[in-house]
């Protein structure tokens, strides 16, 4: 009997089909897709033509389907939480693309539906995969940028949108559509702490209703951990670098393909004591300062990157590894989300 975990793809859609069926369309030694469920009868076709697949129209039929063991939910964002318990309810296993849902409520509802009916429910955060990612959280893990004081993550962009998920009533927005990447890798660098959020949101060159210009910032309450500041916009005309990190040792910065790192061995530096003093030449005292430089390229890396998300979920199916994306953190980003929304309802 094939060992291939049996797959299920609700919508063929961006996500649906340029992602979800292109990663797995790499791992056919793992995963097999045997059903699809969309509305345009054309992308079903397209479907059928390059997978051999069962087609539906609906979701149902798809979930009737004995031979299906994986359904991906990549439908679109407001009917996640609703095709993910129906999912759940009729025995599969379910991967919810992001935002899990549109609220907190429905991702509570979620989580308690896995728990009552033992079926294994993750969430899509395929940013914590992405080779750049890793990286930054390698050298921040190595200790040898010393204590991190602040983590700023940014995506810019100038230009409009004028799709559906631009307007609310379809769970649309930056914040939701974008946001939720940039707020996981944020929270795997913040730690287990509960932030405090600040968040600014505004219309601006989109033409729908919901945001497209958003500004996050996690501060720690009473724990250790460094200040986050995302920025998800559509209106800078002069894109900045993705990554900027400061830490008392050293610094990071760059881009999803290349990032520079630098950073200083304390133990080089000669001690020092605090003076009040005047300085004899009326100068500012500082060290001089001996840097390791040091870079990476996404060229170069050989990390298997988003199909990452697949590969630790097989070993999950078939041979019981922990869940790498439980629910549960999946909700602390809804979480960051429900609290911006708190505070700007655009």
């Amino acid at each position: 009997m094939s060992d291939k975990v049996r797959v299920g793809i609700v919508g063929l859609g961006r996500s649906g089909w340029n992602i979800h069926a292109k990663l797995l369309g790499g791992l056919s030694d793992r995963y097999q897709i045997v059903a699809v469920s969309d509305l345009d009868p054309g992308r079903r076709e397209e479907a059928k033509e390059r997978f051999g697949c069962n087609t539906y129209e609906t979701i149902d039929g798809l979930l009737e389907d004995p031979a299906v063991e994986l359904v991906i939910v990549a439908s679109p964002s407001h009917l996640h939480a609703e095709h993910s318990i129906m999912a759940l309810k009729a025995g599969k296993a379910v991967v919810c693309e992001k935002p899990m849902a549109a609220t907190l409520e429905e991702a509570d509802r979620m989580i308690e539906t896995a728990r009552e009916t033992g079926n294994l429910l993750t969430v899509f955060q395929n940013r914590r995969y992405s080779q750049d990612f890793v990286k930054v959280k390698e050298i921040i893990d190595s200790g040898i940028l010393g204590r991190i004081v602040l983590v700023r993550i940014a995506w810019h962009g100038f230009g409009r949108r004028w799709d559906w998920q631009t307007l609310k009533k379809f769970g649309g927005g930056s914040l939701r559509n974008t946001g939720p990447h940039l707020i996981d890798q944020a929270l795997q660098l913040f730690g287990p702490a509960e932030p405090e959020i600040f968040c600014d949101m505004r219309r601006t060159l989109t033409l729908g209703d919901a945001e497209d210009h958003v500004k996050v910032v996690m501060k720690a309450i009473d724990a250790e951990a460094p200040l986050i500041d995302i920025e998800i916009t559509s209106a800078c005309a002069y894109p900045q670098d993705n990554w900027l990190v400061m830490g008392t040792q050293g610094g990071l910065t760059g881009t999803t393909r290349h990032l520079r790192w630098k950073y200083y061995k304390p133990e080089e530096l000669p001690p020092r004591q605090l003076e009040t003093a005047p300085m004899p030449d009326r100068s500012y005292n500082r060290d001089e300062i001996t840097w390791y430089e040091e870079e990476w390229s996404l060229e170069e890396d050989q990390g298997p990157g988003q199909a990452g998300f697949y590969l630790d979920l097989y070993e999950t199916l078939r041979h019981g590894a922990p869940l790498a994306i439980t629910p549960e953190s999946a909700r602390r980003v809804m979480w960051v989300i429900e609290q911006c929304m708190k505070q700007c309802p655009v």
